[in-house]
């Protein structure tokens, strides 16, 4: 039986995945500071703000998570799947997701956090109209 609202899961869910996608976001910025990117400045500049915005918005999430007295933690995890406990004061609820399913859901987010991310280092922009 479910004791989550609707509204409660999509909060948890966000928070979830959008901290996954954070991890990747970091992963990938140390990759690019340590390898020999032609283009590292621009590459470097894009992921950093996708990451500042993406710890934004967590930043807000947590404090609305605060308010609905709302934890989400990792449950169990193996090949397969992963389960998340979603806790409230009324009540835990365990949720499973396919591993690869939260792969798209990580993706999807880094797809809307690149389509956010500013489309040229400001550093390098004219300023002669």
């Amino acid at each position: 039986m479910r004791c989550l609202s609707e509204s409660e899961y999509k909060l948890g869910s966000r928070f979830l995945f959008l901290s996954m996608a954070i991890v990747v976001l970091q992963q990938d910025i140390r990759i690019v500071e340590e390898g020999k990117h032609k283009i590292k400045a621009h590459l470097l500049h894009t992921l950093q703000s996708m990451e500042k915005r993406a710890l934004e918005e967590r930043q807000q999430l947590r404090v609305q998570l605060r308010q609905h007295n709302l934890q989400v933690v990792t449950a169990e995890k193996n090949d397969a799947f992963t389960t998340f406990l979603f806790i409230t004061k009324e009540c835990e609820e365990k949720r499973n997701y396919f591993n690869p399913a939260i792969r798209k859901k990580v993706e999807a987010i880094l797809m809307e956090l690149t389509q956010k991310a500013p489309q040229s280092d400001p550093r390098h922009t004219s300023t002669n109209a």
